[in-house]
């Protein structure tokens, strides 16, 4: 298992090399800090704690501000644990986005949307009733239960608060891992909202990688369009040049012509004269 931190930046879509589009999700994953490392032994589990983006040591109670001490940086807005880590650490590494490869299968786990107080039909996908031809059941939720127990049962699907549910998306794929500028590219949509926190996790259900695609860049289509082109424009440079002397002979002959035919009138005058 191995894991990082990040925000969801937004939405955008790449191209492979043999045309296909894939949708992905660009996750900001500044260098995470290992506030701590628990073990069977002292916590009964294995795990370490991740932290990510800086928070005002002001705003820090006495144990955050303890575990920032001892992993010697600033206290973290974001710490989540990741269990049963592969790798061993010690407190106060940093884990990168390197920590997963292009072709890697993950879970990623984010907080969803706040739609507020909403019906049965946005919240749970129920249908309408008709709306016309006297019928006075459009949006309500329909029948409660049955007359026994005379009660509404627990998990009745009814109006009320939607969103802000933690959620997790199974099985997606790293399309494009970039150490330098922290950030990863998540194929498919991906919860919450622009500017919130996610979570990137190894997939549990599907640990497979998958075979990495070769994605379609602006520097490697200038590049392959210049090696096109190029060979185009140099045939196109000597077809002009050779042109270009023709045209100048040309010119050079009909000059020399017309010196000719100049010289021959004025002969021709003075003898008659």
């Amino acid at each position: 298992m191995k894991g990082i931190l990040g925000r969801k930046v937004g939405m955008t879509q790449v191209f492979t090399k043999d045309g296909k589009l894939i949708p992905v999700t660009v996750v900001e994953v500044e260098p995470n800090v290992v506030m701590q490392v628990k073990t069977p032994e002292k916590d009964g589990y294995s795990a370490i704690q991740l932290g990510v983006f800086e928070k005002s040591e002001k705003k820090a109670n006495k144990a955050e501000a303890g575990r920032a001490k001892a992993a010697n940086t600033t206290p973290k807005r974001f710490l989540k644990e990741i269990r049963d880590v592969e790798a061993s650490y010690n407190v106060g590494d940093a884990v990168g986005a390197n920590v997963f490869e292009i072709g890697d299968v993950v879970d990623v786990t984010g907080v969803t949307k706040g739609k507020g107080f909403q019906g049965v039909i946005k919240r749970h996908n129920q249908s309408r009733g008709p709306m016309t031809h006297g019928s006075h059941y459009h949006r309500r939720p329909g029948s409660l239960g049955t007359m026994l127990p005379k009660r509404v049962l627990k998990g009745k699907k009814l109006a009320g608060h939607m969103g802000v549910d933690t959620v997790t998306i199974q099985n997606l794929e790293i399309i494009e891992v970039n150490e330098a500028e922290n950030y990863i590219l998540v194929s498919g949509n991906v919860p919450g909202a622009k500017n919130s926190l996610v979570l990137i996790k190894s997939a549990v259900k599907n640990s497979r990688k998958k075979d990495p695609k070769e994605i379609l860049t602006y520097e490697t289509v200038v590049d392959e369009v210049e090696e096109v082109v190029a060979p185009e424009n140099a045939q196109n440079t000597e077809a002009v040049e050779a042109t270009t002397e023709e045209v100048v002979e040309t010119e050079a002959e009909e000059v020399k012509t017309e010196d000719t035919t100049e010289t021959a009138e004025e002969e021709t005058s003075e003898e008659v004269k």
